[in-house]
């Protein structure tokens, strides 16, 4: 009887131990939930995006040219796809070569300085500007997600933080994030730099601020951003610990990284809106979104049914008027819930780049308006509305992927 208690006994330990293992995997899985769970939706997202870029330029033997992008090609697929397409180009060149102006046609001077300095940093463990790029845009965006889950779940929980996640990381132009483009450093800063004020760090959220700024144009979006942010805060009579009035000056601070810029343009180049004046080389001047859309809707020679019919749309221009829309109309439903910094943000966002005489490259300007997936998040609590979104977001990012990996372009 003995040895069969002892068996009995060491089968009873072992259960027990065993329970005590799943017990302390699941605190711990618990615990670190808000790196493993964003963690996750990145690296499936990016082996997806990679899967399907790899597929369409293999079996379609697509590649782009080399010409005025400053693009070159590559011996390793992967890196081509995300470190020589379009605008990657132009970051690579300021890496490489400093700023040009006086180039034609297209001078680099329009590329804001963050990202390629950031490049620079790396560029002594890569020795390639190309591969620094594209570690710099995936590290950036691996960043974003894990600190856009902290933000959504401190005030909507830990459902609607990973459902937004996922939104941000399926949409149509997400495959941006891994490439040489500056979409993902600004994600990272202005989402740090939101987070960091909710949490009353107002000193780290002028900072960021200035770092969203140096990133691109329509960074100066984030000052607004901190401003109502502050405001709400500081406004709120039940808050335990409310701001500081002195703290209301560090998301004026902000604008110093575009100013910094300027100075740069101002003394090298006797320019100091050198961005400005480089982006009309691709048409980009101040224009009323009205006469945009005008002369969208301007009928074609041959009429909208034979144009249709024919393929001779500018669908580009119509799915990017199509994000536009979209995206105005979160920003208005956000305000009318008086979540005024969120929606503002969105709102500024889409007029600033709608106002830019071209619809070329929306959606992509459109992807970096996080509140948004926010919103989206909390409607997706329904059954139906995940499944939609879901749904034409893989489409859309898998149809773009393909295009963009062949050389077409999709903003």
């Amino acid at each position: 009887m003995a040895p069969a208690n002892r068996s009995l006994d060491r089968f009873g330990n072992a259960s027990w131990d065993a329970r005590l293992l799943g017990a302390w995997l699941s605190r711990q899985l618990a615990a670190y939930r808000w790196l493993l769970l964003p963690t996750a939706s990145f690296l499936i997202t990016r082996l997806g995006i990679v899967l399907v870029a790899y597929l369409a330029i293999s079996l379609s033997g697509g590649s782009a040219g080399v010409g005025a992008y400053h693009l070159r090609g590559t011996e390793n697929l992967f890196v081509d796809v995300f470190g020589s397409r379009w605008d990657t180009g132009f970051y690579v060149s300021i890496v490489e070569e400093g700023y040009l102006y006086d180039v034609e046609p297209f001078p680099n001077v329009a590329f804001f300085p963050l990202l390629p300095l950031a490049m620079r940093l790396l560029l002594p463990l890569t020795g390639d500007a190309v591969t620094a790029g594209i570690l710099v845009a995936n590290l950036a965006l691996w960043g974003a997600s894990i600190l856009f889950y902290l933000l959504v779940r401190e005030q909507w929980g830990e459902r609607i933080a990973g459902r937004a996640v996922w939104y941000l990381l399926i949409f149509p132009a997400a495959f941006f994030g891994s490439a040489i483009y500056s979409e993902s450093l600004f994600l990272l800063v202005t989402v740090a730099a939101l987070l960091a004020g909710r949490r009353g760090h107002w000193w780290l959220a002028g900072l960021l601020g200035i770092l969203a700024t140096l990133s691109r144009l329509v960074g100066i979006i984030v000052v607004p951003l901190l401003l109502f942010e502050w405001a709400s805060q500081w406004l709120d009579r039940e808050r335990p610990q409310r701001p500081a009035i002195w703290t209301g000056i560090f998301p004026l601070l902000a604008p110093l990284g575009t100013l910094g810029y300027m100075f740069y343009l101002w003394r090298r180049f006797a320019d100091p809106f050198g961005f400005a004046t480089a982006s009309a080389a691709w048409g980009r001047v101040a224009q009323s979104p009205w006469l945009t859309v005008s002369n969208l809707l301007q009928t074609p020679a041959e009429g909208w049914r034979a144009a249709f019919l024919a393929g001779h749309l500018p669908l580009n221009d119509w799915i990017d008027l199509l994000f536009v829309l979209l995206f105005f109309s979160f920003g208005i439903i956000l305000m009318s819930q008086r979540r005024w910094a969120e929606g503002t943000f969105i709102w500024l966002g889409v007029m600033i780049s709608f106002s830019s005489g071209l619809l070329m490259s929306q959606r992509r300007y459109m992807w970096v308006l996080f509140p948004a997936f926010i919103l989206l998040a909390r409607w997706g609590e329904k059954v139906w509305v995940d499944r939609l979104v879901t749904a034409l977001s893989l489409l859309g990012l898998g149809l773009f992927t393909a295009l963009f990996a062949n050389g077409y372009w999709v903003g």
